[in-house]
């Protein structure tokens, strides 16, 4: 009885042990089906198809130019969803285009915002391409044209008929038609709000010939490198809600043409005048634009302290002004004492190559408690004394820019005590400034973002970390990671990062999170 009763025991044994194998091996056959499902839906399912073209536009939208074109060649919804949420495209102007265009903007056609852009070493798009531009971009908003010399006065005025509906900014740089075409373009184009021209050669072949009043339309209009840019007098002064104004590095005398149009135009509110032949004269006639909020005087020939005078007398709502008078020599302490006394408004003043001292620097640190921006560049004055002047008296100050100024290492600490609202101090080519100040100043306030432009010699690179250990001795509470100069390197890798597209981002999170 015992053998066979031990011998049934483990029978039965067996038994169980076998059903548990059994039950081992269909788990595990369960579990293989499950993941060879998963790898199935995962390869086989695409989720997009549950979103919405509009939702699937707005993801085209945020790539850029590179991904999205890739994108687009995923499948035929993403080729056809791309192209209609696209408004913006950028083409080659190359004389061999014309032919595509029509198949071009027939499956982009919601563009609003068109470049054609040429080169020296090819032929352009002539009159009959820009034509077809004008006729298939039905929304066509904006259009920037770049040197495309084939087109003539003609052609741009057939184009203008065209988009007279649409365009509201034309931009054109380097072409070869003339003041018709540029008339053409102000007279048809009802909407036009912005207008550039840049380095436009047909305004030196012919007999010359005015441009405008026009329809009165522009808002901003922007002159540059032009020969004869006199010429748009006319349509300065018949733009009465004329807002901006550029001009730059265009010949002639503009002290009569500015009062002129200071006389038809009472709106404007920006004026960008940069390399020219411009007096005192010149400048009494802007101050009677009393709405004027932005001035930039950049290199004029003939201004001083009497010009800046009459603009602190009529420009009293200035906030930013950028005054450069390194050509010169001609503006200093006057000119600046005029401006901090009559426009308490300002928020941004940049200097370049004006000798200002502590009696200027004091009077608008005072006066100006909305000063949040301040440059001083190549300027021989400014020293210890007035950059405690500005540290002292300036509490609104977020930027503070010194190059070329006569600052020591003394003057930089007084950074730390004063301007609490400082989130950034730049400084260049100021040979009394060292980085154990660099160091100190990063250590007392380790919010403030300091940047030396000077390379650290090897003692003094040994030399400031010995400095900072014994600031952090005596004050642990404020240790702050040590400011190190950038080499070219890794300012080219910073940039790479900082211009990196939507798809190496979304795949570096991706891989991030794998590896989690």
């Amino acid at each position: 009885m015992g053998q066979g009763a031990s011998s049934v025991s483990c029978a039965s044994a067996r038994d169980i042990k076998g059903e548990e194998e059994e039950e081992e091996d269909a788990q595990e056959e369960a579990m293989m089906q499950v993941q060879m499902q998963l790898q199935r839906h995962h390869t086989d399912e695409d989720y997009t198809v549950y979103l919405p073209d509009e939702c699937l536009a707005s993801v085209f939208q945020k790539m850029g130019t590179m991904d999205r074109n890739q994108s687009s060649l995923v499948c035929k919804r993403w080729h056809h969803v791309e192209a209609q949420g696209r408004q913006r495209l950028s083409l080659q102007a190359h004389a061999e285009i014309i032919s595509y265009l029509p198949s071009i903007f027939m499956r982009f056609d919601h563009i609003t915002k068109l470049a054609l852009r040429g080169d020296r070493k090819t032929t352009s798009i002539n009159d009959k391409a820009l034509f077809l531009v004008g006729r298939h971009c039905t929304h066509l908003r904006k259009l920037k044209i770049k040197g495309c010399r084939q087109l003539t006065d003609d052609g741009i005025d057939l184009f203008a008929r065209v988009v007279s509906s649409t365009l509201r900014k034309l931009s054109c740089g380097t072409c070869s038609f003339g003041a018709r075409g540029v008339n053409a373009i102000v007279h048809h184009c009802t909407l036009l709000e912005e207008l550039t021209v840049k380095r436009l050669r047909g305004l030196v072949e012919g007999p010359a010939e005015y441009i405008g009043p026009g329809c009165g339309s522009i808002r901003r209009l922007c002159l540059k490198e032009l020969f004869n840019a006199q010429l748009f007098g006319p349509l300065i002064a018949g733009s009465k809600n004329l807002h901006s104004l550029m001009v730059c590095r265009n010949s002639g005398n503009w002290d009569s043409l500015l009062s002129i149009i200071s006389e038809q135009v009472s709106s404007l509110v920006e004026l960008h005048m940069e390399r020219l032949h411009l007096s005192d004269r010149g400048l009494q006639a802007v101050s009677r634009w009393q709405q004027l909020e932005v001035l930039y005087v950049v290199k004029t020939t003939e201004c001083t302290n009497l010009g800046l005078s009459a603009i602190a007398e009529g420009c009293k709502r200035l906030r930013k002004l950028h005054v450069d008078g390194s050509k010169s020599n001609r503006i200093g302490d006057d000119g600046l004492i005029a401006l901090a006394s009559k426009c308490r408004e300002l928020q941004e003043v940049v200097l370049i190559g004006i000798n200002v001292t502590a009696a200027s620097l004091d009077l608008m640190a005072s006066n100006c408690s909305s000063l949040e921006r301040l440059a001083l560049c190549n300027s021989e004055t400014v020293g210890d004394i007035e950059l405690s002047c500005i540290t002292s008296k300036c509490h609104s100050l977020k930027r503070l820019c010194l190059k070329g100024c006569s600052i020591s290492d003394q003057g930089m600490r007084g950074l730390a005590a004063g301007c609490p609202r400082l989130i950034k101090v730049k400084i260049k080519k100021c040979r009394g400034v060292t980085w154990e100040s660099a160091y100190w100043l990063q250590v007392h306030r380790p919010r403030l973002e300091v940047s030396l432009d000077c390379e650290a010699p090897e003692a003094q690179m040994t030399e400031a970390p010995r400095v900072v250990e014994e600031i952090a001795e005596a004050e642990p509470d404020v240790m702050a990671p040590l400011p190190r100069p950038r080499s070219p390197l890794a300012k080219v890798k910073l940039a790479l990062v900082a211009s990196s597209s939507f798809v190496a981002c979304s795949l570096l999170r991706w891989s991030s999170s794998r590896g989690k």
